[in-house]
C-alpha cells in the first residue's frame, strides 16, 4: 500500500513537472540577432529583413538625389556643379538599378517595406531662398548625402549580404568625397 502511494506521489510530481515546464515562461531573448535567429532583420516593431528595408529607403533617397541633380543640369550656370550632376545622375541611377535586381532576387514576395527610420536630409532643392541656384543645391545636397552616408554606416553594421556591404562603401566613399567638394565651392561661390 505504502509503495502505490509513493508511486501515486511521483507520478503526481512527474505531471506537475510537464505542466510546469508547458506553462513555463519563455526563455530571455537572446544576446544578438545570430543567437535569436534574426540576423539581417531590424529590432523593434517590425520583422522586415534589414536589407529589404536598407534598399527600399535607399532607394527612395536616391530619386531625391536624382530629382536635385536633374534641377542642377537645368538650372545650375558653373559648369563643375553641372558635372557633378551628371557624376551623380549616372552613379546613382545605376545604383538604383542594381538594388531593384537585389530587391527582385532576394525579396521576390516581400511587399514594400516601411523603411529605415532615419534622416533623409532634403529630398529637393529649396526654392523660398533668394541665393543663387548653386548655393541653394549644395545647401539641400550636402545634408541629403550625409542622410546617405549615415544610411550606409548603418548598413555596415547590420547589412546580411555582403553586396550590399560593399555597395554601402562605395556610397559613403563617393558621398563623403562629394560633400567636401560642395563644401569647398560654397567657400568660394559664398
Amino acid at each position: 500500500m505504502k509503495e502505490n502511494c509513493i508511486q501515486q506521489i511521483v507520478i503526481a510530481w512527474l505531471l506537475l513537472g510537464l505542466l510546469g515546464a508547458c506553462a513555463a515562461p519563455a526563455p530571455p531573448a537572446a544576446d544578438t540577432p545570430e543567437q535569436s535567429g534574426q540576423a539581417g532583420h531590424r529590432m523593434g516593431a517590425s520583422d522586415e529583413p534589414y536589407d529589404a528595408l536598407f534598399i527600399d529607403s535607399m532607394i527612395v533617397h536616391h530619386q531625391g538625389a536624382l530629382d536635385m541633380a536633374e534641377a542642377a543640369l537645368a538650372e545650375a550656370q558653373r559648369p563643375e556643379l553641372r558635372e557633378m550632376a551628371t557624376a551623380i545622375l549616372a552613379t546613382q541611377q545605376a545604383e538604383i538599378e542594381q538594388m531593384q535586381a537585389w530587391r527582385a532576387q532576394w525579396y521576390p514576395d516581400l511587399p514594400p517595406t516601411s523603411g529605415m527610420d532615419m534622416d533623409m536630409g532634403p529630398m529637393e532643392v529649396a526654392t523660398d531662398s533668394p541665393d543663387p541656384f548653386e548655393i541653394r543645391f549644395i545647401d539641400a545636397m550636402i545634408p541629403h548625402h550625409e542622410g546617405a552616408v549615415h544610411m550606409a554606416e548603418d548598413a555596415l553594421n547590420n547589412a546580411e549580404h555582403a553586396e550590399l556591404k560593399a555597395m554601402a562603401t562605395e556610397i559613403i566613399a563617393a558621398q563623403q568625397a562629394e560633400i567636401a567638394q560642395m563644401r569647398q565651392w560654397r567657400e568660394q561661390w559664398q
